[in-house]
């Protein structure tokens, strides 16, 4: 079989593959073949039968004619990002239209309920390889007993690494304004561009948050289970207020089943997307849910909401209730007095001001859920941005003795208790393991080694843990990368976890006329 034979049953193998996964009917199958065969300058299709049995997933079809791309000069160079741009291409001609997948969700959700819906559309997401699972599979995860609970570490490992070649590519590209992020609506369909991800195969489910049009759509990289994320749309930046609550807790009652948090909306303790206002959501239980409440408060006008502090790194206020409207008058009012509220103490100050302008620095990183009693539950981090001379990346960011491990903005999923930590920690973990199975640790000492970064650590745990195997290492290495994670949440929590610490938070809880 010569390439372009090979290359015509691959798209037969392809269309096998939609079909069977009910990503195309079968009259949808003429057109979606012809459009294959003219993207990949095929003259005819293949002929015979396809003998193989269905793919268990899209990937190892799209390789071979991605390859093929390459060779037949389709592809002007064989990099990850111009494969990426075709292959979102040709999934795009497997896709049903935006408006069927739409209908089908919500008829699925009325009919047998809206679990079954996301089940269905989290399958379709991944059948497209709009979820790139094969790259999420290679992430690293484990669990890190602490005084918190188990946290869960990944290692970050499903973006590919850029080569040169397409790194100069990328500083040559034009600039372009459309889509205005990658959170906009119009990304749906969009062909994508150098730095811009491909979107044939993104597929949206348009909803109503506090009256407004939304959208629900999955993450291209997973970080937990059918992780969602939830967009405005229109483009407007991010602004926490009652409405955000409102819309929380309209979520939580269309899906049941998923929580659903908002990152918060000032730089430094925000997320990577400030000006496009946004959720994220899904169907998994994180550490900091599983935390328990350790200090109980009441008061007199919130007789049926229960508040509490949670036992975190980080400052949590947790209230629930079976009422809704009593829930957002307290959300909205501790978020307002949190807004005001200053600490000099605990170097919490709500505004600085320069050259006459005033800077807010407090908010909160809000996320609502239903809990297992069935009350509406929402957990208030207290945030807040200010930075200082000895912590110029912040005074609540992760201090710059943790940046060897994490120094990036500590958003809604690490509060959570997940850390994402960069993929260079795989090597280097591996490299550090082997350090101290064999003692030699003076090398990395020296500023230009590699790994100095880590110097001082390694040096603690050497001295700490003696002589151990390979096994034992990395092991242990594990364990004190969760340690490591735990005090990264210690730095982003305003109020600390000693004496004028919970002094503090009690004082603030107090001002809000909690007992």
């Amino acid at each position: 079989m010569d390439n372009v034979t090979k290359a015509a049953y691959g798209i037969e193998r392809l269309l096998q593959f939609a079909l069977h996964n009910k990503l195309i009917e079968p009259l949808d199958a003429y057109a979606a073949r012809n459009g294959l065969l003219d993207l990949l300058r095929i003259a005819e299709p293949y002929s015979g039968e396809v003998s193989e049995p269905v793919a268990a997933t899209p990937v190892e079809l799209l390789e071979p004619l991605l390859d093929y791309a390459a060779e037949a000069g389709i592809l002007e160079d064989n990099n990850t990002t111009l494969r990426d741009l075709l292959d979102a291409r040709i999934m795009g001609y497997l896709m049903p239209r935006q408006s069927e997948v739409a209908g089908r969700f919500w008829a699925t959700g009325k009919k047998v309920g809206v679990e079954n819906a996301t089940n269905d559309f989290y399958k379709l997401c991944i059948d497209s390889n709009y979820i790139r699972m094969d790259r999420i599979n290679k992430n690293l995860y484990w669990l890190a007993p602490t005084e918190y609970g188990e946290l869960e570490i990944t290692v970050n490992l499903s973006k590919p690494e850029k080569d040169p070649k397409e790194i100069a590519m990328l500083k040559n590209a034009p600039a372009a304004s459309y889509p205005k992020c990658l959170l906009c609506i119009d990304n749906v369909g969009y062909a994508g561009r150098l730095n811009h991800p491909a979107r044939q195969n993104l597929r949206v489910i348009p909803l109503q948050l506090g009256g407004d049009p939304w959208f629900f759509q999955y993450s291209p990289y997973v970080y937990y289970n059918e992780h969602s994320i939830i967009f405005d749309r229109e483009h407007r930046p991010m602004k926490m207020s009652r409405a955000t609550f409102e819309r929380l807790l309209d979520f939580v009652e269309q899906f049941p089943h998923y929580f659903i948090g908002s990152n918060a909306d000032l730089p430094i303790v925000g997320g990577s997307i400030l000006n496009h206002d946004h959720f994220q959501g899904g169907k998994h239980k994180f550490p900091m849910e599983k935390a328990p409440v350790e200090k109980s408060f009441t008061h007199p006008d919130y007789a049926g909401v229960k508040l509490g502090i949670v036992k975190w790194p980080m400052s949590v206020i947790r209230i629930s209730s079976h009422n809704r409207v009593q829930l957002l008058k307290l959300a909205s009012s501790i978020l307002e007095t949190w807004k005001e509220y200053s600490d000099p103490a605990c170097d919490i100050l709500a505004y600085t001001e320069k050259d006459g302008v005033r800077t807010p620095h407090n908010t909160v990183t809000p996320i609502a859920r239903n809990n297992t009693s069935g009350e509406y539950e929402m957990d208030l981090v207290l945030r807040n941005n200010r930075t200082s001379e000895e912590h110029p990346d912040g005074i609540f960011h992760p201090h710059r003795e943790l940046h060897h491990i994490k120094k990036e903005n500590i958003g809604l999923i690490e509060v959570m208790g997940l850390a994402v930590l960069p993929g260079r920690l795989k090597e280097e973990l591996e490299e550090l393991a082997q350090l101290l199975v064999s003692g030699e640790t003076a090398a990395i000492q020296a500023e230009e080694h590699p790994l100095h970064k880590h110097g001082a650590w390694l040096s603690e745990l050497q001295s700490r843990y003696g002589s151990v195997d390979l096994e034992e290492a990395r092991q242990l290495l594990q364990s004190e990368v969760g340690t490591k994670f735990s005090d990264v949440l210690r730095d982003a929590g305003v109020y600390k976890r000693d004496e004028q610490g919970r002094s503090g938070f009690r004082a603030f809880l107090k001002q809000l006329g909690f007992e």
